[in-house]
Formats: structure tokens, C-alpha cells, sequence
């Protein structure tokens, strides 16, 4: 019951950075796209290479030419991301850490 415990807590940890890293790159990619800098052409590849496949299947729903050329996918996303921390993260953490109290209280 530890090992399980402590296993969530880890695998609730990576997953925390996981989003929050994916997030980052998701909002230096919408920020290059506002900057040319030419210097930093392979940097916006490399993000456009990252980010396209989440972004691809939001702008499916959410085409940019209904809303006169915006892209609102990269905002979507993030919003997700944040969900998914708030949600699946924190939720796995406090799971984790009742089991955690539980064992302790038995003993």
C-alpha cells in the first residue's frame, strides 16, 4: 500500500512538470509567432514541431476564420493543461497521501 502510494505521488509529480513544461512551450511558440526574429527561426520550428499536433485537433473545432483570423487554439489548450493539473494532478496527489494517512493510522 506504500509502494502504490508513493508511486502515485511520483507519477502525480512528473505529470505536474509534464504540463507545466508543455505549457511553457506552447507560450513561447504563440510569442515567437507575434516576433520574427531571424536568429531564432530554428527555436520556432522546433516549437511549431512540439505544439502542432495538440494544437491541430482544437483548430478543428475551433477554426481560426471564425473568429476573424484569431487562433484561439493555443488559449484552449492551455486552459486544458491548467485543468488537467488542477484536476488529474492535485487529485492523484491527495489520493495518494489519504492512503498515505490511512496506513499510518493503522499502525
Amino acid at each position: 500500500m506504500i509502494f502504490f502510494a508513493n508511486f502515485l505521488i511520483a507519477v502525480s509529480k512528473i505529470l505536474d512538470v509534464v504540463l507545466l513544461i508543455s505549457m511553457w512551450i506552447l507560450i513561447f511558440r504563440v510569442v515567437l509567432s507575434w516576433v520574427r526574429i531571424p536568429s531564432l527561426y530554428s527555436v520556432s520550428v522546433i516549437l511549431y514541431h512540439l505544439t502542432e499536433p495538440i494544437l491541430k485537433p482544437v483548430r478543428r473545432f475551433v477554426p481560426p476564420h471564425r473568429f476573424g483570423g484569431i487562433d484561439l487554439s493555443p488559449m484552449i489548450v492551455i486552459l486544458l493543461l491548467v485543468f488537467l493539473d488542477i484536476f488529474l494532478v492535485r487529485s492523484l496527489s491527495l489520493y495518494a497521501h489519504q492512503m498515505l494517512r490511512e496506513h499510518s493510522l493503522m499502525y
